[in-house]
């Protein structure tokens, strides 16, 4: 099971490498030169925490692209922002998407899904989820109420 951790991981970081080096030239580029490679050096920081935290943590990060892009648009001029979103949008859903593969293969959870839902205590359910679903049958009114708040 280490060796499937330390692969999730080592794609997670091919994501974060990727998503900033799509993103770095678009850094502002009117501000001095030390100023600029410590905005580098941060956006690099903000793609990596983002990806870690994917990572590690994939069923309580809410909408990831969103989160990461309020932590990087200062860095870049407004001309470019638009550019940033929809880059920061393509590689995080992909980031996403990939994590999603892989929590349905069971690499999460010591290889067992687990139901999404949270017991009447706040702790989080313990019982397996039905097929191609997030909730256990218990829990199963959950996904309804959210494919119709969509």
């Amino acid at each position: 099971m280490d060796e499937r951790v330390a692969e999730i991981r080592a794609c997670m970081y091919q994501y974060s490498r990727a998503l900033y080096r799509s993103i770095k030239d678009l850094i502002d580029p009117y501000v001095e030169p030390a100023a600029q490679l410590e905005y580098r050096r941060d956006v690099l920081a903000s793609c990596e925490q983002t990806m870690e935290r994917l990572a590690t943590d994939p069923h309580y990060f809410a909408n990831p692209d969103k989160s990461l892009f309020q932590d990087i648009r200062r860095y870049f001029p407004i001309t470019s922002q638009a550019q940033v979103a929809w880059s920061v949008n393509k590689v995080v859903g992909a980031a996403v998407e990939f994590i999603e593969e892989q929590i349905e293969a069971g690499a999460f959870d010591g290889g067992v899904a687990r139901c999404q839902a949270m017991t009447r205590k706040g702790k989080p359910c313990q019982r397996t989820p039905l097929p191609e679903r997030h909730y256990c049958p218990s829990h199963q009114h959950l996904e309804q109420r959210t494919k119709v708040a969509a």
